[in-house]
Protein backbone atom coordinates (compact mmCIF):
# COMPACT_ATOMS: atom_id res chain seq x y z
CA UNK A 1 0.00 0.00 0.00
CA UNK A 2 1.04 3.33 -0.68
CA UNK A 3 1.71 6.55 1.97
CA UNK A 4 0.31 8.91 -0.90
CA UNK A 5 0.02 8.62 -4.61
CA UNK A 6 2.96 8.55 -6.56
CA UNK A 7 5.27 8.39 -3.38
CA UNK A 8 5.81 5.27 -0.74
CA UNK A 9 8.80 5.57 0.94
CA UNK A 10 8.22 2.17 3.04
CA UNK A 11 8.91 0.59 -0.61
CA UNK A 12 12.32 2.50 -0.98
CA UNK A 13 13.37 1.40 1.82
CA UNK A 14 13.06 -1.95 1.48
CA UNK A 15 14.10 -1.82 -2.10
CA UNK A 16 17.53 -0.22 -0.94
CA UNK A 17 18.26 -2.99 1.96
CA UNK A 18 17.72 -5.26 -0.42
CA UNK A 19 19.84 -3.98 -3.13
CA UNK A 20 22.66 -3.35 -0.46
CA UNK A 21 22.89 -7.10 0.92
CA UNK A 22 22.82 -7.86 -2.66
CA UNK A 23 25.90 -5.89 -4.09
CA UNK A 24 27.46 -5.62 -0.68
CA UNK A 25 28.14 -9.31 -0.99
CA UNK A 26 30.45 -9.17 -4.51
CA UNK A 27 32.41 -6.03 -2.64
CA UNK A 28 32.44 -7.85 1.08
CA UNK A 29 33.62 -11.40 -0.09
CA UNK A 30 36.42 -9.91 -2.19
CA UNK A 31 38.76 -8.87 0.73
CA UNK A 32 38.18 -12.33 2.24
CA UNK A 33 39.15 -13.98 -1.31
CA UNK A 34 42.87 -14.77 0.53
CA UNK A 35 41.32 -15.70 3.97
CA UNK A 36 39.14 -18.10 1.94
CA UNK A 37 41.82 -19.51 -0.03
CA UNK A 38 43.76 -20.44 3.05
CA UNK A 39 41.01 -21.82 4.98
CA UNK A 40 39.76 -24.17 2.50
CA UNK A 41 42.70 -24.18 0.56
CA UNK A 42 41.24 -23.34 -2.80
CA UNK A 43 42.78 -22.85 -6.08
CA UNK A 44 42.89 -19.73 -8.06
CA UNK A 45 39.97 -21.35 -10.62
CA UNK A 46 38.01 -22.13 -7.34
CA UNK A 47 38.32 -18.30 -5.97
CA UNK A 48 37.21 -17.31 -9.09
CA UNK A 49 34.27 -19.58 -8.73
CA UNK A 50 33.68 -18.17 -5.63
CA UNK A 51 32.39 -14.88 -7.29
CA UNK A 52 31.60 -16.23 -10.78
CA UNK A 53 29.27 -19.08 -9.44
CA UNK A 54 27.31 -16.03 -7.66
CA UNK A 55 27.41 -13.80 -10.63
CA UNK A 56 26.78 -16.20 -13.00
CA UNK A 57 22.89 -17.53 -11.24
CA UNK A 58 22.35 -13.87 -10.98
CA UNK A 59 23.02 -12.89 -14.92
CA UNK A 60 21.01 -16.01 -15.53
CA UNK A 61 17.88 -15.96 -14.08
CA UNK A 62 17.75 -12.11 -14.43
CA UNK A 63 15.20 -11.94 -17.63
CA UNK A 64 13.47 -14.47 -16.13
CA UNK A 65 12.57 -12.97 -13.17
CA UNK A 66 11.82 -10.02 -14.35
CA UNK A 67 8.98 -11.97 -16.56
CA UNK A 68 7.91 -13.59 -13.61
CA UNK A 69 7.44 -10.45 -11.56
CA UNK A 70 5.61 -9.15 -14.08
CA UNK A 71 3.25 -11.43 -14.25
CA UNK A 72 2.95 -12.84 -10.80
CA UNK A 73 3.20 -9.48 -9.06
CA UNK A 74 6.82 -7.71 -8.27
CA UNK A 75 6.15 -7.82 -4.15
CA UNK A 76 5.93 -11.28 -4.35
CA UNK A 77 9.08 -12.02 -6.12
CA UNK A 78 11.27 -9.50 -4.17
CA UNK A 79 10.44 -10.94 -1.18
CA UNK A 80 11.07 -14.66 -2.46
CA UNK A 81 13.92 -13.46 -3.73
CA UNK A 82 14.93 -12.34 -0.16
CA UNK A 83 14.06 -15.65 1.79
CA UNK A 84 16.25 -17.39 -0.75
CA UNK A 85 19.31 -15.08 -0.53
CA UNK A 86 19.40 -15.07 3.13
CA UNK A 87 19.10 -18.75 3.63
CA UNK A 88 21.86 -19.02 1.12
CA UNK A 89 23.95 -16.77 2.68
CA UNK A 90 23.07 -19.02 5.90
CA UNK A 91 24.40 -21.81 3.92
CA UNK A 92 27.32 -20.27 2.40
CA UNK A 93 28.49 -19.06 6.52
CA UNK A 94 28.56 -22.47 7.31
CA UNK A 95 30.09 -24.32 3.92
CA UNK A 96 32.87 -26.65 4.83
CA UNK A 97 34.51 -27.14 1.25
CA UNK A 98 35.08 -24.48 -2.02
CA UNK A 99 32.34 -26.77 -3.40
CA UNK A 100 29.84 -26.36 -1.00
CA UNK A 101 30.75 -22.75 -0.87
CA UNK A 102 30.69 -22.26 -4.59
CA UNK A 103 27.10 -24.41 -4.85
CA UNK A 104 25.29 -22.30 -1.83
CA UNK A 105 26.84 -18.86 -3.61
CA UNK A 106 25.09 -19.94 -6.86
CA UNK A 107 21.61 -20.51 -4.54
CA UNK A 108 22.31 -16.76 -3.39
CA UNK A 109 22.76 -15.69 -6.92
CA UNK A 110 19.40 -17.25 -7.37
CA UNK A 111 17.62 -14.93 -4.83
CA UNK A 112 19.79 -12.41 -5.90
CA UNK A 113 18.02 -12.28 -9.41
CA UNK A 114 14.58 -12.05 -8.24
CA UNK A 115 15.78 -9.07 -5.58
CA UNK A 116 17.72 -7.09 -8.27
CA UNK A 117 15.52 -7.67 -11.14
CA UNK A 118 12.54 -6.46 -9.20
CA UNK A 119 14.38 -3.42 -7.55
CA UNK A 120 13.63 -0.56 -9.76
CA UNK A 121 10.41 -2.08 -11.31
CA UNK A 122 8.95 -1.62 -7.32
CA UNK A 123 10.48 2.20 -7.43
CA UNK A 124 8.50 2.73 -10.77
CA UNK A 125 5.61 1.40 -9.76
CA UNK A 126 5.10 3.43 -6.43
CA UNK A 127 7.43 6.75 -7.64
CA UNK A 128 6.10 8.92 -9.89
CA UNK A 129 7.32 12.36 -11.78
CA UNK A 130 10.19 14.35 -9.27
CA UNK A 131 10.02 12.04 -6.02
CA UNK A 132 11.06 8.95 -9.06
CA UNK A 133 14.03 10.93 -9.73
CA UNK A 134 14.79 10.97 -5.99
CA UNK A 135 14.26 7.70 -5.51
CA UNK A 136 16.22 6.77 -7.97
CA UNK A 137 18.98 8.76 -7.12
CA UNK A 138 19.09 7.18 -3.60
CA UNK A 139 18.86 4.39 -4.62
CA UNK A 140 22.02 4.69 -6.88
CA UNK A 141 23.71 5.99 -3.54
CA UNK A 142 22.71 2.53 -2.43
CA UNK A 143 24.64 1.10 -5.19
CA UNK A 144 27.64 3.12 -4.16
CA UNK A 145 26.89 2.82 -0.65
CA UNK A 146 27.38 -1.07 -0.87
CA UNK A 147 30.54 -0.41 -3.05
CA UNK A 148 32.10 1.90 -0.12
CA UNK A 149 30.88 -0.13 2.77
CA UNK A 150 31.91 -3.75 1.10
CA UNK A 151 35.27 -4.10 1.47
CA UNK A 152 36.30 -1.99 4.49
CA UNK A 153 32.83 -3.95 6.66
CA UNK A 154 34.45 -7.48 4.44
CA UNK A 155 37.81 -6.60 6.37
CA UNK A 156 36.88 -5.60 9.78
CA UNK A 157 34.23 -9.08 10.05
CA UNK A 158 37.32 -11.22 8.13
CA UNK A 159 39.84 -9.88 10.80
CA UNK A 160 37.41 -9.95 13.64
CA UNK A 161 35.43 -12.27 13.51
CA UNK A 162 36.33 -14.58 10.24
CA UNK A 163 34.81 -14.39 6.82
CA UNK A 164 32.00 -16.31 7.14
CA UNK A 165 30.50 -13.62 9.54
CA UNK A 166 30.89 -11.80 6.01
CA UNK A 167 27.79 -13.86 5.29
CA UNK A 168 26.00 -14.52 8.14
CA UNK A 169 25.46 -10.66 8.80
CA UNK A 170 22.74 -10.58 6.09
CA UNK A 171 20.46 -13.03 7.95
CA UNK A 172 19.24 -9.90 9.92
CA UNK A 173 19.23 -7.56 7.14
CA UNK A 174 17.02 -10.08 5.22
CA UNK A 175 14.53 -10.70 7.82
CA UNK A 176 13.79 -6.46 8.44
CA UNK A 177 13.63 -6.52 4.64
CA UNK A 178 10.62 -9.50 4.93
CA UNK A 179 9.13 -7.28 7.88
CA UNK A 180 8.57 -4.17 5.69
CA UNK A 181 7.32 -5.98 2.68
CA UNK A 182 4.55 -7.56 4.70
CA UNK A 183 3.18 -4.63 5.95
CA UNK A 184 4.07 -1.43 3.48
CA UNK A 185 5.00 -2.93 0.25
CA UNK A 186 1.95 -3.22 -2.77
CA UNK A 187 2.00 -6.21 -4.79
CA UNK A 188 1.39 -5.23 -9.15
CA UNK A 189 1.28 -7.47 -12.40
CA UNK A 190 1.22 -7.16 -15.79
CA UNK A 191 -2.10 -8.53 -17.11
CA UNK A 192 -0.21 -8.91 -20.38
CA UNK A 193 2.02 -11.76 -19.04
CA UNK A 194 0.27 -14.80 -19.70
CA UNK A 195 3.56 -17.61 -19.94
CA UNK A 196 6.91 -17.94 -18.57
CA UNK A 197 9.61 -18.34 -21.15
CA UNK A 198 11.63 -21.41 -20.20
CA UNK A 199 12.95 -21.98 -23.61
CA UNK A 200 14.48 -18.58 -23.40
CA UNK A 201 15.95 -18.85 -20.09
CA UNK A 202 17.46 -22.59 -20.94
CA UNK A 203 19.42 -21.19 -23.85
CA UNK A 204 20.35 -18.35 -22.66
CA UNK A 205 21.32 -19.05 -18.85
CA UNK A 206 23.28 -22.15 -21.29
CA UNK A 207 25.24 -19.97 -23.67
CA UNK A 208 26.26 -17.54 -20.35
CA UNK A 209 27.44 -20.46 -18.77
CA UNK A 210 29.54 -21.81 -21.53
CA UNK A 211 31.28 -18.60 -22.49
CA UNK A 212 32.24 -17.66 -18.73
CA UNK A 213 33.17 -21.54 -18.63
CA UNK A 214 35.37 -21.24 -21.77
CA UNK A 215 36.95 -17.87 -19.92
CA UNK A 216 37.69 -19.83 -16.56
CA UNK A 217 39.45 -22.73 -17.65
CA UNK A 218 41.21 -21.24 -21.49
CA UNK A 219 44.38 -20.70 -19.10
CA UNK A 220 44.34 -24.29 -18.10
CA UNK A 221 43.61 -26.87 -20.64
CA UNK A 222 44.68 -24.09 -23.67
CA UNK A 223 42.59 -21.33 -25.77
CA UNK A 224 43.14 -23.61 -29.29
CA UNK A 225 42.05 -26.62 -27.16
CA UNK A 226 39.07 -28.79 -28.55
CA UNK A 227 37.68 -28.39 -24.85
CA UNK A 228 37.85 -24.24 -25.19
CA UNK A 229 36.70 -24.21 -28.75
CA UNK A 230 33.87 -26.10 -28.34
CA UNK A 231 32.33 -24.25 -25.05
CA UNK A 232 32.95 -21.33 -27.12
CA UNK A 233 31.32 -22.84 -30.31
CA UNK A 234 28.30 -24.07 -27.75
CA UNK A 235 27.98 -20.69 -26.30
CA UNK A 236 27.38 -18.77 -29.83
CA UNK A 237 25.00 -21.41 -30.80
CA UNK A 238 22.68 -21.42 -27.66
CA UNK A 239 23.08 -17.64 -27.93
CA UNK A 240 22.08 -17.72 -31.61
CA UNK A 241 18.94 -20.70 -29.91
CA UNK A 242 17.84 -17.64 -28.07
CA UNK A 243 17.91 -15.32 -30.37
CA UNK A 244 15.46 -17.44 -32.14
CA UNK A 245 13.21 -18.32 -29.77
CA UNK A 246 12.88 -14.79 -28.52
CA UNK A 247 11.77 -13.51 -32.20
CA UNK A 248 9.03 -16.52 -31.88
CA UNK A 249 7.47 -15.80 -28.44
CA UNK A 250 4.60 -12.74 -28.20
CA UNK A 251 5.29 -11.87 -24.96
CA UNK A 252 9.11 -12.49 -24.59
CA UNK A 253 11.17 -12.03 -21.61
CA UNK A 254 13.59 -9.98 -24.24
CA UNK A 255 11.65 -7.97 -26.43
CA UNK A 256 14.80 -7.48 -29.15
CA UNK A 257 12.68 -5.07 -30.95
CA UNK A 258 14.36 -2.66 -27.95
CA UNK A 259 17.56 -2.73 -30.28
CA UNK A 260 15.92 -1.03 -32.49
CA UNK A 261 16.47 2.16 -29.69
CA UNK A 262 20.03 3.43 -30.16
CA UNK A 263 19.26 4.67 -26.32
CA UNK A 264 18.74 1.11 -25.77
CA UNK A 265 21.72 -0.01 -27.42
CA UNK A 266 23.77 2.62 -25.89
CA UNK A 267 22.95 2.16 -22.22
CA UNK A 268 23.46 -1.79 -22.42
CA UNK A 269 26.77 -1.22 -23.99
CA UNK A 270 27.54 0.96 -21.24
CA UNK A 271 26.32 -1.16 -18.32
CA UNK A 272 28.03 -4.21 -19.40
CA UNK A 273 31.59 -2.24 -19.93
CA UNK A 274 31.11 -0.94 -16.44
CA UNK A 275 30.91 -4.41 -14.65
CA UNK A 276 33.49 -5.83 -16.99
CA UNK A 277 35.68 -3.21 -17.43
CA UNK A 278 35.66 -2.14 -13.35
CA UNK A 279 33.25 -3.93 -11.34
CA UNK A 280 35.61 -7.37 -12.08
CA UNK A 281 38.81 -5.60 -11.60
CA UNK A 282 37.91 -5.23 -7.72
CA UNK A 283 38.95 -9.04 -6.27
CA UNK A 284 42.36 -8.32 -8.27
CA UNK A 285 43.16 -5.42 -6.69
CA UNK A 286 42.05 -6.72 -3.17
CA UNK A 287 44.39 -9.63 -3.95
CA UNK A 288 47.25 -6.89 -5.22
CA UNK A 289 46.88 -4.98 -2.13
CA UNK A 290 46.90 -7.73 0.65
CA UNK A 291 49.20 -10.97 -1.70
CA UNK A 292 51.86 -8.48 -2.28
CA UNK A 293 51.90 -5.65 -0.58
CA UNK A 294 50.68 -7.84 2.14
CA UNK A 295 47.67 -5.44 3.83
CA UNK A 296 45.29 -6.79 6.12
CA UNK A 297 41.49 -7.59 4.66
CA UNK A 298 40.71 -3.99 6.83
CA UNK A 299 43.46 -2.39 5.68
CA UNK A 300 43.30 -3.28 1.83
CA UNK A 301 39.84 -2.14 2.18
CA UNK A 302 40.23 0.88 3.73
CA UNK A 303 42.58 1.58 0.87
CA UNK A 304 39.93 1.70 -1.57
CA UNK A 305 38.18 3.91 0.38
CA UNK A 306 39.21 6.60 -2.14
CA UNK A 307 36.84 5.04 -4.97
CA UNK A 308 33.95 3.96 -3.00
CA UNK A 309 33.25 6.84 -0.70
CA UNK A 310 32.80 8.92 -4.34
CA UNK A 311 30.36 5.83 -5.69
CA UNK A 312 28.31 6.38 -2.69
CA UNK A 313 28.61 10.35 -2.47
CA UNK A 314 28.58 11.40 -6.52
CA UNK A 315 24.88 10.33 -6.52
CA UNK A 316 23.39 12.29 -3.69
CA UNK A 317 25.02 15.49 -4.92
CA UNK A 318 24.28 15.32 -8.72
CA UNK A 319 20.97 14.81 -8.45
CA UNK A 320 20.52 18.84 -7.92
CA UNK A 321 21.70 19.22 -11.45
CA UNK A 322 21.48 15.40 -12.96
CA UNK A 323 17.52 16.21 -14.13
CA UNK A 324 18.68 19.18 -16.37
CA UNK A 325 21.42 17.70 -18.04
CA UNK A 326 20.63 14.30 -20.88
CA UNK A 327 21.12 10.92 -19.15
CA UNK A 328 23.69 10.11 -22.30
CA UNK A 329 26.04 13.00 -21.57
CA UNK A 330 25.89 11.80 -17.57
CA UNK A 331 26.78 8.30 -18.60
CA UNK A 332 28.98 9.10 -21.57
CA UNK A 333 31.17 11.59 -18.78
CA UNK A 334 31.02 9.10 -16.00
CA UNK A 335 32.11 6.36 -18.16
CA UNK A 336 35.31 8.51 -19.50
CA UNK A 337 35.98 8.89 -16.03
CA UNK A 338 35.84 5.31 -15.12
CA UNK A 339 38.39 4.76 -18.35
CA UNK A 340 40.77 7.36 -16.85
CA UNK A 341 40.98 6.26 -13.51
CA UNK A 342 41.62 2.29 -14.81
CA UNK A 343 44.46 3.79 -17.41
CA UNK A 344 45.91 5.65 -14.41
CA UNK A 345 45.82 2.53 -12.27
CA UNK A 346 47.67 0.37 -14.65
CA UNK A 347 50.81 2.10 -13.84
CA UNK A 348 52.03 0.28 -10.78
CA UNK A 349 55.42 -1.66 -11.11
CA UNK A 350 57.24 -3.66 -9.04
CA UNK A 351 58.18 -0.70 -6.90
CA UNK A 352 54.73 0.63 -5.95
CA UNK A 353 53.02 1.53 -3.22
CA UNK A 354 49.20 1.66 -2.87
CA UNK A 355 49.22 4.92 -3.37
CA UNK A 356 49.59 4.59 -7.20
CA UNK A 357 46.40 3.80 -7.37
CA UNK A 358 45.22 6.53 -5.42
CA UNK A 359 44.23 9.19 -8.79
CA UNK A 360 42.69 6.31 -10.22
CA UNK A 361 40.62 5.79 -7.25
CA UNK A 362 39.16 8.64 -7.11
CA UNK A 363 38.30 9.07 -10.80
CA UNK A 364 36.74 5.65 -10.86
CA UNK A 365 34.40 6.63 -7.90
CA UNK A 366 33.47 9.71 -9.31
CA UNK A 367 32.67 8.18 -12.64
CA UNK A 368 30.48 4.82 -11.50
CA UNK A 369 28.71 7.89 -9.04
CA UNK A 370 27.71 10.11 -11.86
CA UNK A 371 27.31 6.93 -14.10
CA UNK A 372 24.92 4.67 -11.93
CA UNK A 373 21.99 6.73 -11.69
CA UNK A 374 22.02 7.48 -15.54
CA UNK A 375 22.24 3.73 -16.28
CA UNK A 376 18.66 3.49 -14.21
CA UNK A 377 16.56 6.34 -15.42
CA UNK A 378 17.65 5.17 -18.91
CA UNK A 379 16.88 1.95 -18.29
CA UNK A 380 13.36 2.96 -17.20
CA UNK A 381 12.73 5.55 -20.21
CA UNK A 382 13.13 2.78 -22.96
CA UNK A 383 9.83 0.62 -21.73
CA UNK A 384 6.43 1.11 -21.09
CA UNK A 385 5.85 1.08 -17.09
CA UNK A 386 3.82 -1.87 -17.14
CA UNK A 387 7.10 -3.80 -18.61
CA UNK A 388 9.35 -2.44 -15.69
CA UNK A 389 10.11 -5.77 -14.73
CA UNK A 390 11.79 -6.79 -17.49
CA UNK A 391 13.43 -3.23 -18.24
CA UNK A 392 14.95 -3.73 -14.64
CA UNK A 393 15.68 -7.59 -15.48
CA UNK A 394 17.68 -6.70 -19.10
CA UNK A 395 19.51 -3.94 -17.51
CA UNK A 396 21.04 -5.64 -14.97
CA UNK A 397 21.70 -8.84 -16.86
CA UNK A 398 23.62 -6.47 -18.94
CA UNK A 399 25.64 -5.63 -15.38
CA UNK A 400 26.29 -8.66 -13.61
CA UNK A 401 26.70 -10.72 -17.15
CA UNK A 402 29.61 -8.11 -17.29
CA UNK A 403 30.84 -8.45 -13.86
CA UNK A 404 30.44 -12.89 -14.81
CA UNK A 405 32.59 -11.88 -17.51
CA UNK A 406 34.92 -9.33 -16.49
CA UNK A 407 35.84 -11.56 -13.73
CA UNK A 408 36.79 -14.59 -16.17
CA UNK A 409 38.46 -12.45 -18.52
CA UNK A 410 40.58 -10.39 -16.22
CA UNK A 411 41.29 -13.52 -14.38
CA UNK A 412 42.61 -15.09 -17.56
CA UNK A 413 45.01 -12.25 -18.42
CA UNK A 414 46.41 -12.67 -14.87
CA UNK A 415 46.72 -16.17 -15.23
CA UNK A 416 48.37 -16.01 -18.65
CA UNK A 417 51.02 -12.97 -17.56
CA UNK A 418 52.27 -14.87 -14.15
CA UNK A 419 52.35 -18.02 -16.33
CA UNK A 420 54.64 -16.26 -18.98
CA UNK A 421 56.88 -13.81 -16.44
CA UNK A 422 57.31 -15.88 -13.95
CA UNK A 423 60.48 -18.07 -14.54
CA UNK A 424 62.12 -19.22 -11.29
CA UNK A 425 66.04 -18.92 -11.10
CA UNK A 426 67.99 -21.62 -9.66
CA UNK A 427 71.13 -22.00 -8.27
CA UNK A 428 71.98 -20.56 -4.58
CA UNK A 429 70.09 -17.82 -4.54
CA UNK A 430 66.70 -19.72 -6.38
CA UNK A 431 64.08 -18.59 -3.28
CA UNK A 432 65.03 -14.96 -3.97
CA UNK A 433 65.03 -14.81 -7.92
CA UNK A 434 61.99 -17.35 -7.33
CA UNK A 435 59.98 -14.56 -5.07
CA UNK A 436 61.63 -11.67 -7.46
CA UNK A 437 60.31 -13.12 -10.18
CA UNK A 438 56.51 -14.27 -8.80
CA UNK A 439 56.30 -10.97 -7.55
CA UNK A 440 56.79 -9.37 -10.84
CA UNK A 441 54.20 -11.61 -13.10
CA UNK A 442 51.44 -11.03 -10.90
CA UNK A 443 52.15 -7.08 -11.14
CA UNK A 444 52.63 -7.41 -14.45
CA UNK A 445 49.31 -9.15 -14.85
CA UNK A 446 47.81 -6.36 -12.77
CA UNK A 447 48.95 -3.92 -15.59
CA UNK A 448 47.88 -5.76 -18.70
CA UNK A 449 44.26 -6.32 -16.92
CA UNK A 450 43.77 -2.78 -15.95
CA UNK A 451 44.99 -2.05 -19.66
CA UNK A 452 42.13 -4.22 -20.73
CA UNK A 453 39.54 -2.65 -18.15
CA UNK A 454 40.49 0.68 -19.65
CA UNK A 455 39.63 -0.36 -23.15
CA UNK A 456 36.47 -1.75 -21.99
CA UNK A 457 35.34 1.14 -19.92
CA UNK A 458 36.27 3.13 -22.78
CA UNK A 459 33.68 1.64 -25.35
CA UNK A 460 31.45 1.95 -22.85
CA UNK A 461 32.00 5.78 -23.42
CA UNK A 462 31.81 5.85 -26.90
CA UNK A 463 28.76 3.86 -26.80
CA UNK A 464 26.84 6.18 -24.54
CA UNK A 465 27.84 9.68 -26.44
CA UNK A 466 27.24 8.40 -29.94
CA UNK A 467 23.80 6.32 -29.01
CA UNK A 468 22.16 8.35 -26.16
CA UNK A 469 21.30 11.19 -27.61
CA UNK A 470 17.99 12.80 -25.57
CA UNK A 471 16.74 10.41 -22.82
Amino acid sequence: MSTRPGKNWWTLVAVCGATFMLLVDITIVQVALPRIHHDLHASFTSLQWVLDAYALSLASLLLTAGTVADRFGRKRVFMGGVGIFTLASLLCGIAGSGLELDLARAFQGIGGAAMFTTALALIAQDFAGAARGTAIAFWGATVGGAVAVGPVLGGALTDGLGWRWIFFVNVPIGAAVLAICVVRVANLVDPQTQHLDLAGLVTFSGSLLLFVLALLRGSDKGWSSALILGLFAGAVVLLAAFVAVELRQERAMFDLSLFRSRAFCGVSIATFAIGAGMFAAFPYLTLYLQNLLGYSPLQGGVRLLPATVFVFLVPIVARRFASRLPAGLLLGSGMALVATGLALMSRVSDQSRWTVLLPGLILVGIGIGLANPAIAHIALAVVAPNRSGMASGISNTFRIGGVATGVAALGAILQHSVRNNAVIASGPRAAGAGFVAAHHAFVSGVHDLLLLGTATAALGALAAFALIRVV
